[in-house]
């Protein structure tokens, strides 16, 4: 598939997980992928994964909470690569702890990086798509946004609040060609579903009305289905990929 030649899309948290699978599915359609994270090794692992695949990528550090980084870097990928079609936004981080006993810096940390940092990326990238009429944005929120969890009020609130902020942008940004989405996976095979016993994940299992948790190329499927052509009268939505965990 080509769907992408030639459009240039950032992902955030390309590092690992979502965001890695993200980066190589949209490679593998065509498009010049920017990848961006805190963890310079683990971004020239997946630059070099998507290389090894006959993709063409880079990667650029920096921490999406750092307003002035952000701008700085957006500014740079701009002027060397003349355009941006698609961004990606799913760097986030979870600081689980029961509510009454959650501190303030864990409230505001998550906040700051699933959410400030959101409004901090998207914000120059939506003013070089107005000018270019044309770009997908598409923010990675949860389930949990949607349906709420114990223990994660601070990611909950985030994730919820980016569902906001995507209805928002897209009725906003439409007469300009934008589509804004948003996409709400559920337990998904990474890192931080590896340490669940056998009881948790059986357990588990037995609230989902497919009974297997997704992977990152499930999740990667969707963003490239609306990154692509197919996508383009699609906005405001958000796609619940959780194997009916939340109907």
């Amino acid at each position: 598939m080509a769907d992408l030649d030639g459009q240039v899309a950032i992902v955030t948290g390309a590092s690992r997980g979502i965001g890695r699978a993200v980066a190589l599915h949209l490679a593998g359609q065509g498009a010049t992928v920017v990848c961006t994270g805190r963890n310079r090794e683990a971004l020239e692992e997946t630059v070099a994964l998507i290389a090894s695949e006959g993709g063409t990528a880079e990667w650029v550090n920096f921490d999406v909470s750092d307003a002035d980084a952000v701008k700085g870097a957006i500014r740079d990928v701009h002027q060397r690569l003349g355009r941006i079609d698609i961004l990606v936004n799913n760097a986030g981080i979870t600081r689980d702890q029961i509510f009454v006993r959650m501190k303030p810096e864990e409230w505001h940390g998550v906040l700051s990086v699933d959410l400030d940092g959101v409004f901090y990326v998207t914000q120059p990238v939506a003013k070089i798509m107005m000018r270019q009429r044309a770009g997908r944005i598409i923010n990675i929120s949860s389930v949990i946004g949607m349906m709420g969890n114990a223990g994660q009020a601070n990611y909950a609130a985030a994730k919820a609040a980016l569902i906001g902020l995507t209805k928002s942008l897209a009725r906003e940004l439409g007469s300009r060609n934008i589509t804004v989405n948003a996409i709400a996976p559920g337990y998904i095979e990474t890192e931080m579903t590896a340490g669940l016993s056998d009881e948790q994940r059986a357990s588990l299992l037995k609230t989902l009305a497919i009974p297997r948790l997704g992977t990152v190329e499930d999740v990667a499927a969707a963003v490239g289905f609306l990154a692509g052509p197919a996508g383009s009268y699609i906005t405001g939505v958000v796609l619940n990929v959780s194997g009916g965990l939340y109907i």
